[in-house]
């Protein structure tokens, strides 16, 4: 078999699942034999689309595929060019409609892997159920036109308590952005009259940001909220596990870097000359779980 070569697109360096998917796939590539080329956009879509069309267009490169964590939407015309040209696609933590038209001719491998993003969602909804079953609540989104966002949201909203009422910002997955957008609000005299009774963001990193932010207010009013439970997702090992373990976080939830198994399952089809499936779903799972969650919640309460 011909040796693979790949490229990596993530979205950027200043985010800690961003880094767990780069050594996740510089591991997988080293027991595969596979050489990869990791590239990042510094959380900028357009940037994304040049470096990657830059790379189609380059017949010095070619590589065997393209792996691509989208900044915003699918780039569907990014991957039509790049199958176009004889290059695989694998689209990360997105599922975009176009992925059944693109495999039809058969020619490359084409294929979308994603950790289950209802899913998290969902379980972020049951940590707030635990820990917050009514008030308002600080919400801190990801960039509006990413999938992750969109199905993170829905997710939450299908099993978030009814009385919870949600106060939502949004930030792009990095610390600075969900701390900026924290002190903003902060500075708002309505902010301090909704009392809110939890920060729950769509990754770690923002949920940090958003902790940072209160330590700029007066010495009551950063007690009152680095009382309350600050959560996020992603779960990486050595951040947001260690946040939880360290009470800095009440919750996360573990996502397992999906650019491994990507390129995993495309060095399987490329052996085989098959199709990986179209879609993988990589589920994810709350930490602590929900029971213990609940057992520590009622302890401490």
């Amino acid at each position: 078999m011909e040796k693979l070569n790949v490229v990596v697109a993530l979205t950027t360096r200043e985010n800690d699942y961003q880094a767990e998917q780069a050594v996740a796939v510089t591991e997988m590539a080293a027991r595969l034999g596979a050489t990869i080329q990791i590239i990042y956009a510094d959380n900028d879509a357009v940037n994304q689309t040049q470096q990657l069309i830059k790379i189609i267009q380059d017949p010095a490169q070619h590589p065997t595929a393209i792996l691509v964590e989208p900044v915003g939407t699918g780039m569907p015309q990014v991957a039509k060019a790049a199958v176009a040209a004889g290059i695989g696609w694998g689209i990360i933590n997105s599922d975009p409609d176009y992925i059944a038209e693109l495999r039809r001719g058969g020619e490359v491998p084409v294929f979308s892997v994603s950790t289950d993003q209802s899913e998290v969602g969902r379980i972020q909804g049951k940590q707030l159920s635990v820990l917050v079953p009514e008030g308002n609540v600080l919400y801190i989104e990801g960039p509006f036109n990413s999938t992750a966002t969109q199905q993170r949201t829905k997710g939450m909203h299908s099993t978030k308590p009814a009385a919870v009422v949600l106060k939502t910002l949004k930030g792009d997955w990095t610390e600075r952005s969900a701390h900026n957008a924290a002190k903003s609000w902060l500075s708002l005299g309505s902010s301090r009259d909704l009392q809110i009774r939890g920060v729950i963001c769509q990754n770690d990193a923002m949920a940090m940001g958003a902790r940072k932010a209160v330590v700029d207010l007066t010495e009551k009013d950063r007690e009152r909220w680095l009382s309350i439970p600050f959560t996020g997702c992603d779960g990486v090992t050595k951040t947001g596990q260690d946040w939880v373990r360290r009470g800095l976080l009440k919750a996360t939830i573990i996502t397992a870097p999906a650019a491994g198994t990507a390129l995993e399952l495309l060095a399987k089809a490329v052996s085989a000359g098959s199709m990986p499936p179209d879609h993988t779903l990589i589920p994810p799972k709350s930490f602590p779980a929900i029971a213990e969650l609940a057992k520590s919640q009622k302890a401490s309460g």
